[in-house]
């Protein structure tokens, strides 16, 4: 489970509800201080069993660097609703939500799309509906097809968990096979990186949509390999992972940016989730990426 270093948004953020055509979306909206120039628009999808708070660490490094970031909740996901049928999950509905998202952002510009995860995933499955709605695509720790083995039984476990026991007995149970977080002796056994997250973890874990969650679960086990799809399409690609990965192996990360002719960043110290375990460095990354790319469109020469 992902772990956003807090669940308060920076001052530039709103937390908002998108209004689409295909229903509403929780939204963090970060926009540009005033006086910035304003270089684009990002939209964020979140990875299995995470939520929009898990950019909330890039949220002002993005804006500050002339981007409106909007992390969304995908339907099903802690503050977007979702119906109780698994269906209502494909992988091809939820990519049509991330078109519909981006129709309601209303910019004048096709927004860069950013997804990690599970969310790298279903913006593929966006990209390669309407290719032309997008400016670029970065995927974050996302790979070529489905996760490891080892997840996989993972995420079969915890399907067969949520087929019999509620929510909150599953959250018990995922506790009690967590290793005890770091403690510091000097404040008491308290969290050596500030404070205790366990009670908005909970109420985040609480509010998804289980039906989501068997259902994504379902689609990561088996997602097939897109990546000569989505080559085919003109679109700049950027893959970003941290150095250590236990979902994607980095090799076939590294082997998938090749095949996909896309810019490739490999943040040092960071895992599977780069966005929390080094934010500042992903954020350049990322920013530096589609700067990049407005570089390219005025004529001038890209540095590298």
């Amino acid at each position: 489970m992902s772990r956003p270093p807090t669940f308060t948004p920076p001052p530039c953020t709103t937390a908002r509800v998108l209004h689409t055509a295909r229903g509403d979306f929780a939204v963090l909206d970060a926009l540009p201080p005033e006086g910035t120039r304003v270089n684009g628009t990002a939209l964020l999808l979140p990875g299995f069993t995470g939520s929009k708070e898990d950019f909330i660490a890039l949220l002002e490094p993005l804006a500050t660097a002339g981007y409106r970031a909007v992390a969304v909740d995908g339907r099903g996901q802690y503050e977007s609703p979702g119906p109780d049928d698994p269906s209502a999950y494909a992988q091809a509905e939820l990519a049509r939500d991330v078109l519909a998202q981006t129709a309601a952002l209303a910019e004048p510009a096709p927004p860069h799309l950013l997804g990690h995860s599970l969310g790298g995933q279903i913006a593929r499955a966006a990209v390669l509906l309407d290719p032309g709605a997008f400016a670029s695509l970065t995927l974050m720790s996302s790979g070529p097809a489905a996760i490891a083995p080892t997840q996989q039984a993972r995420a079969k476990m915890l399907a067969d968990a949520l087929a019999v026991l509620t929510m909150e007995e599953v959250w018990q149970a995922m506790q009690a096979m967590e290793p005890p977080p770091p403690e510091d002796t000097d404040t008491g056994g308290a969290r050596a990186d500030g404070g205790d997250d366990s009670a908005a973890l909970r109420a985040r874990w609480l509010r998804h949509n289980p039906a989501q969650l068997i259902a994504t679960g379902r689609q990561l086990s088996t997602e097939p390999d897109r990546v000569a799809e989505l080559a085919a399409t003109a679109l700049p690609k950027h893959v970003v992972s941290g150095e250590r990965d236990d979902t994607w192996p980095v090799p076939l990360l590294d082997d998938m940016a090749r095949r996909l002719r896309a810019h490739r960043t490999v943040i040092t110290g960071a895992e599977h989730s780069p966005n929390t375990d080094r934010p500042e460095e992903t954020a350049a990354a990322v920013t530096g990426f589609w700067d990049g790319l407005g570089r390219r469109e005025d004529g001038r020469r890209e540095e590298d």
